[in-house]
């Protein structure tokens, strides 16, 4: 869960059914800023499981529909389509154009490599929860323990306090290898859990005379 302070609101999107010479190209060290989601278009492209493959695929690295349609397993056709619905969202955007025998080959990236949610979007964390169990693989061996869910008593200042931690920790860069490493998934959230609080006063058992029939008659 990230700090209100950290959501910026978009001053525009990329026009993505134009080539941007000013893009990161491959060999670029420049980062776009992360890109935020606020518009229902933005949730509708993201919210399908083969659009949202397709993102964290380009996460890697530009590429073409016949390699994204190789690595997903489907057929070129079927990743048009779903490009084309990236692009029309402003997620997606066309990179690279040059020809190749037989035509035209265009190649794929996305717009940038990080979104963020709107400080006004209500959806963020049960849509990212989703994504979430979309994408899990089924776990095997010592990876059973890796999911864990605690509840905590917390102050206001303790429970910012801890989110701006994890925040940070979510944060830090991290070597990355696609070529050789596994892809695994970091979901952090810190949310008000829906857990009542016992009225105060102690055990208060023998306050409640149906309580105390019951003892009675045991």
């Amino acid at each position: 869960m990230s700090r209100a302070g950290s959501f910026v609101k978009a001053s525009r999107f990329v026009d993505t059914k134009q080539m941007d010479d000013d893009r990161d190209r491959e060999g670029d060290a420049t980062e776009p800023e992360p890109l935020t989601l606020r518009t229902p278009a933005h949730f509708k492209a993201l919210g399908h499981p083969v659009r949202h493959r397709i993102v964290n695929v380009l996460r890697q690295r530009p590429a073409t529909l016949r390699q994204l349609a190789s690595a997903l397993g489907l057929a070129k056709g079927t990743v048009s389509f779903h490009v084309g619905v990236l692009r029309d969202a402003g997620l997606v955007r066309l990179a690279e154009t040059h020809q190749v025998r037989g035509g035209t080959e265009q190649r794929f990236a996305l717009v940038s490599r990080g979104f963020r949610f709107d400080q006004d979007a209500t959806a963020g964390a049960e849509f990212l929860l989703q994504a979430a169990a979309a994408e899990m693989l089924p776990a095997h061996g010592a990876e059973t323990d890796r999911t864990v869910l605690r509840h905590l008593w917390l102050s206001p200042r303790q429970a910012a306090a801890l989110a701006a931690q994890l925040h940070d920790y979510a944060n830090q860069p991290r070597p990355e290898d696609a070529n050789h490493g596994e892809a695994y998934g970091l979901l952090i959230s810190l949310y008000r859990a829906d857990i009542p609080r016992l009225p105060e006063g102690g055990d208060g058992d023998e306050g409640h005379p149906g309580m105390a029939a019951m003892v009675a008659k045991d």
